[in-house]
């Protein structure tokens, strides 16, 4: 019954020691970052020095770190887990997490019998924990792998006694030959020299390189010393051009200096006279507006005084007469006027 197995598997997990509470409601619904956190804590509760890797965000990822917990409680537990229901994460992988925990909680109440004479304190601080005891579990599979190697080879090996026997029992009974054991102790001999000799003609061949090297390192030395010495003199040597070089870079500088001084000069010069120029400019722009303004006032005196004397043709003699000198009067005004308008105009 699923609710059965999520009951004692809840239970067995709080016995172990889970940080965590783990409820019915948690496997309603498919939950692998809990079934991961579950296998990833079992994996060390067994084994704290494993190294499987505890990402599963891809599903690469995941499925990576299932086959990696199958494989790990297979070899090493003998606890074969169906891979397909763990990747569910729902109901039926907690009956394949109920294998390990059911080991784990079998092993703990064992333990729990033996030292049942502990204090009440004692046992409520109890936690199952197999690190302490791993190098002797690993000594102890190691040799048991060895066992099996062994036994497996001598297995083989006395499977072909029948054969070897009767090969035995032929070489004893047969008389031992001088001669054939003398040439071959002489050919075991000869290899044995033969690669002596090899071994001594490449320590030789060691040495000549050895000397070749350092007969090129030497020579590389002296030439390098030569070079040296040929760049100190050539250092110390002075020009025959450059006492002239020298004076015509002084000469050069002060020309430069010159230079920007003038330049300098020039450019304000120049600044003063756009000044000027636009003064002049500003200047003869209102004195023009002036003569314009003059010339317009002086058209419009005009031109009442034409309507003046039109007005007054048909009057007395005498005030002809008056009105003659008076308009003789005004003809020299105008007449002023009119030179004083061309002095500026000519200004």
């Amino acid at each position: 019954n699923p609710c059965s197995c999520l009951s004692d598997f809840t239970e067995m997990m709080r016995a172990l020691g889970y940080p965590r509470l783990i409820s019915m409601e948690n496997f309603h619904t498919p939950n692998f970052m809990l079934v991961s956190e579950v296998l990833l804590w079992l994996v060390k509760r067994y084994e704290p020095q494993t190294d499987i890797p505890p990402d599963v965000e891809t599903e690469q990822d995941r499925v990576f770190f299932i086959k990696a917990v199958a494989q790990f409680m297979a070899t090493k537990a003998h606890i074969k887990l169906n891979t397909k229901k763990l990747y569910q994460a729902d109901g039926y992988a907690v009956k394949e997490l109920l294998k390990v925990t059911s080991v784990l909680y079998g092993a703990m109440n064992t333990k729990g019998e033996e030292y049942a004479d502990v204090s009440e304190e004692d046992s409520s601080k109890f936690k199952f924990y197999l690190g302490s005891k791993i190098a002797d579990l690993k000594a102890a599979r190691q040799l048991a792998s060895e066992i099996t190697h062994q036994g497996a080879s001598l297995y083989d090996l006395l499977g072909k006694e029948v054969e070897l026997r009767e090969a035995r029992r032929e070489s004893i009974a047969r008389p031992l030959e001088i001669n054939e054991a003398e040439k071959v102790m002489k050919i075991a001999i000869d290899c044995v020299l033969e690669q002596v000799q090899k071994t001594k003609d490449m320590l030789n061949n060691v040495a000549l390189d050895e000397a070749n090297l350092e007969a090129r390192i030497e020579k590389r030395k002296l030439e390098l010393e030569r070079s040296q010495k040929r760049l100190q003199t050539l250092q110390s040597v002075r020009p025959t051009f450059m006492d002239e070089y020298e004076k015509i870079e002084e000469q050069l500088q002060k020309q430069y200096s010159c230079y920007l001084e003038k330049f300098r000069n020039l450019t304000y010069m120049e600044q003063l006279l756009d000044d000027q120029r636009q003064t002049e400019q500003e200047m003869f722009e209102e004195s023009a507006n002036m003569l314009r303004l003059m010339q317009n006032r002086l058209r419009e005196e005009e031109h009442q005084h034409l309507l003046k004397s039109e007005s007054n043709d048909d009057s007395d003699i005498e005030i002809q007469e008056d009105e003659g000198s008076n308009s003789e009067v005004e003809d020299r005004h105008i007449t002023k006027q009119h030179v004083a308008t061309e002095t500026l105009l000519q200004g």
